[in-house]
């Protein structure tokens, strides 16, 4: 989508950068321009072999390990891009995680876990980043949401919780942001081949069930959601703020899509904690 290099001299932060969709927006970013932060929080050899990647397409990047469940964390993240950089011009809200839990066997642990890594991360987030873009005249910020901003999903009550308020914090931020030229959008993915979805992915009676809900009939690659992120980034996208742009294969207006999908949470395993890079 787009010209190869037309974020060129742009700055871009992705948290949850190391893995999965994070991955994809890292390489994507990276392919058309942009000099590239990498939050993680494990797996540095991920972290490593993706900065090699973007070294070569002639860009230059830092890993900063930070925890964005802390905003202690998320400042240090904005900070040593500023003194890497100069500046902040995009700020991607990538990270998340999901228990599988549903309303009646949810954990205090688990609920706060998910709450802060999902919605508290991307509130502060927002905060610290567009702090720095409003003494820069502007910038872009994308938060990674799902279909479960709008759709219930049984069993997996916290996560849409998270991503329902991911929902309003783009809209309520876009808003109030606009006037300082700061953009604020979300993506919503659908099914993506993804490692949290591996267990669905290994399971040929369950692919199929998947793909016959989804009006494309198949999941997202992950390199499709980070193509409508990059979009999102560019100056094509300059009048869109305060709204989700979903990239689900049709799913989102399909009603066996919900049945199909929530019937799919059920079945995972229940009660730990999966490490989501949304």
């Amino acid at each position: 989508m787009g010209n190869k290099r037309s974020l060129q001299g742009k700055v871009a932060i992705v948290t949850g950068g190391n893995s999965g969709i994070g991955a994809s927006i890292v390489l994507k970013l990276a392919e058309q321009g942009a000099n590239i932060v990498i939050d993680y929080v494990a797996n540095p050899q991920a972290t490593d072999r993706l900065e090699a990647e973007i070294v070569k397409l002639g860009d230059q990047v830092i890993g900063v390990d930070a925890d964005v469940s802390q905003v202690k964390e998320l400042q240090k993240l904005v900070d040593a891009t500023v003194a890497k950089f100069g500046k902040v011009d995009i700020y991607i809200n990538n990270a998340g995680v999901e228990t599988r839990t549903s309303v009646l066997d949810t954990t205090e642990e688990q609920y706060d876990k998910v709450m802060d890594i999902n919605l508290k991360s991307a509130f502060f987030g927002i905060q610290i980043a567009a702090k720095q873009m409003i003494r820069q005249g502007g910038g872009r910020i994308v938060n990674i949401t799902s279909v479960h901003e709008d759709w219930p999903m049984p069993g997996n009550t916290t996560y849409c919780l998270s991503k329902g308020g991911m929902r309003m914090l783009t809209r309520t931020a876009g808003v109030e942001l606009g006037k300082y030229n700061i953009l604020v959008t979300g993506v919503g993915p659908g099914a993506v081949e993804t490692p949290i979805n591996l267990k669905t992915m290994n399971d040929p009676a369950e692919m199929k069930k998947l793909d016959a809900s989804i009006p494309l009939g198949r999941m997202a690659k992950p390199q499709e959601i980070a193509d409508v992120v990059a979009f999102l980034c560019r100056e094509g996208a300059g009048y869109m703020t305060a709204t989700t742009v979903f990239v689900d294969g049709g799913a989102h207006a399909s009603k066996l899509g919900v049945v199909m999908i929530c019937c799919r949470s059920n079945r995972q395993k229940r009660g730990s904690v999966f490490v989501k890079r949304a």
